[in-house]
C-alpha cells in the first residue's frame, strides 16, 4: 500500500499544489513578465523611433539631394548664360575693333592720298616754277642776242638738258 500512496492523489495536497501553481503564475506574471514586457515595449518604441528618425533623415537627405541637383542645374544654367554673354560681348568688341581698325585704315588711306596729291601739286608747282625760271632765262638769253636757227636748236637742247638735270 505504500506504493499506492505514492502514486495516488491526495486531495489536500492537490489543492495546495494548484494554489501554489496559481500563486507562482501570479508572482511570475507580476514580477517577471510585466517588467520584461515593459522592457520589450520600451525597446520596440525605441526601435520604432529610430526607424522613423531614419525615415525622416532619409527624406531630408533626398530633399537635400534634390535641392543640390536643382542648385547644380541653376549653376550650370547661369554658367552657360555667362559664357554666352561673354561670347556675345567678345564678338561685339571684336566687331567694334574691326570697325575702328577699318575706319583708321580708311582715314590713313585718305590722309596718304591727300598727302600724295599735295606732294604731287607741290612737285608740279615746283616744276612750273623751274620751267618758268628757265623760260625767263631762255627769254633773257634770246633778248640778249638774236637767235638763229642753230642758236634756237641749241637753246632748246640746253633747256631740255637743264630740265633733265633738275628733275
Amino acid at each position: 500500500m505504500e506504493f499506492q500512496s505514492l502514486v495516488g492523489i491526495v486531495p489536500w495536497t492537490f489543492i495546495a499544489m494548484i494554489c501554489n501553481l496559481f500563486l507562482q503564475m501570479y508572482l511570475i506574471k507580476k514580477f517577471l513578465f510585466k517588467p520584461v514586457n515593459d522592457m520589450l515595449a520600451k525597446r520596440k518604441a525605441m526601435a520604432d523611433a529610430e526607424i522613423s528618425d531614419a525615415a525622416k533623415a532619409k527624406e531630408e537627405a533626398i530633399a537635400m539631394k534634390n535641392e543640390y541637383e536643382q542648385n547644380m542645374q541653376d549653376a550650370k544654367a547661369k554658367a552657360n548664360e555667362l559664357l554666352q554673354n561673354a561670347q556675345k560681348t567678345a564678338t561685339l568688341q571684336s566687331e567694334e575693333i574691326l570697325r575702328e581698325a577699318s575706319a583708321q585704315a580708311t582715314a590713313l588711306k585718305a590722309k596718304a592720298e591727300s598727302d600724295i596729291e599735295q606732294e604731287k601739286r607741290k612737285a608740279v608747282n615746283d616744276i612750273k616754277n623751274e620751267i618758268g625760271g628757265m623760260a625767263l632765262e631762255i627769254a633773257g638769253k634770246v633778248i640778249e642776242r638774236e637767235i638763229g636757227e642753230n642758236d634756237h636748236t641749241k637753246l632748246i637742247d640746253e633747256f631740255i638738258a637743264n630740265v633733265g638735270e633738275d628733275a
